[in-house]
């Protein structure tokens, strides 16, 4: 396997990019062992220096274990990495090679928002209850501007999230919503029906004011449900 050269800025980000890619597209299998530090260093042209921050990086996203004095072998990424490989993969062309990642981000997303949603009910303070009011406000007035309408929901899952209490939760919501991230899109007319649903989220936020924890989960899982669109992806 070849890699081209290094450009000379940011050397070990682009030592780090090509050796994520080859891992996640498949060039090198889980069990293999990556070329070594000295093989590397003289096909990218860099320093050994930099070799080792790449594999650091990749390291710390599950996708290859260091051995002091010993190969670097690849991992599975599917039983060793994490939300973080996704949002790495924006900074390149790649995705995750995975046919129903699309599906399964959208069914993690309701998920969390599900749930975020009947703790938000159950437990958050007033402020938090007040704040969620607030964001559905601002979601209102925005529109009938996509754009502005997308940021605004954005900003009222957020105050969800954060009125739940639940910080994996918020976590996993900022992966979620972090750039582009690499694993696939939400079809557009699906996105546009669920911006365009004032109701709902009118509705949701005054469930969750209510403390109706079991009306603001039914609420929020059908506000975010998953378009049979792309749950027919996986038979086809």
């Amino acid at each position: 396997m070849t890699f081209d050269p290094a450009p000379r800025s940011s050397v070990s980000d682009h030592v780090f990019g090509r050796l994520r890619d080859a891992v996640v597209r498949g060039r090198y299998a889980a069990g293999d062992a990556l070329p070594s530090e000295r093989d590397l260093a003289a096909t990218f042209e860099v320093n050994r220096h930099a070799i080792r921050e790449a594999l650091r990086r990749l390291q710390q996203l599950g996708l290859v274990k260091v051995s002091q004095g010993g190969a670097t072998r690849v991992l599975d990424w599917r039983s060793s990495a994490g939300l973080d490989l996704a949002l790495a993969l924006t900074t390149g062309d790649d995705v995750l090679p995975v046919p129903t990642i699309e599906r399964d981000v959208m069914e993690m997303r309701a998920c969390v928002g599900a749930d975020a949603s009947r703790l938000a009910a159950a437990r958050a303070s007033q402020a938090g209850r007040d704040a969620v009011a607030a964001a559905v406000d601002d979601y209102a007035a925005a529109v009938p501007d996509l754009v502005a309408m997308a940021q605004a929901d954005l900003a009222f899952w957020r105050r969800i999230v954060e009125a739940s209490g639940n910080v994996a939760y918020l976590l996993a919501f900022n992966s979620l919503t972090a750039g582009a991230l690499a694993v696939g899109h939400m079809p557009a007319q699906r996105r546009t029906e669920e911006l365009l649903d004032v109701a709902a989220h009118r509705d949701l936020s005054d469930l969750i004011a209510a403390g109706d924890a079991a009306g603001a989960e039914r609420a929020a899982r059908a506000l975010l449900a998953v378009p049979s669109s792309a749950r027919e992806k996986e038979i086809r």
